[in-house]
């Protein structure tokens, strides 16, 4: 199964409620957190909503 790296590049103060809750359900709380996830829809849904916060890349 395919995983993806996820870093948070970009502060989420100031930003709306449910994008800052979305990055908390994937685990990330301060700048430079990374999580790695599985490649699925869900994880996808939430890089869509919050991916301009976001730095994405694919885990070997």
């Amino acid at each position: 199964m395919a995983h993806l790296n996820i870093k948070l590049v970009k502060s989420l103060n100031g930003r709306l409620d449910k994008h800052i809750a979305t990055a908390h359900s994937l685990g990330l709380r301060k700048i430079g957190d990374c999580t790695v996830q599985p490649d699925n829809d869900q994880t996808r849904g939430k890089i869509a909503k919050i991916g301009y916060l976001l730095q994405v890349t694919e885990a070997e």
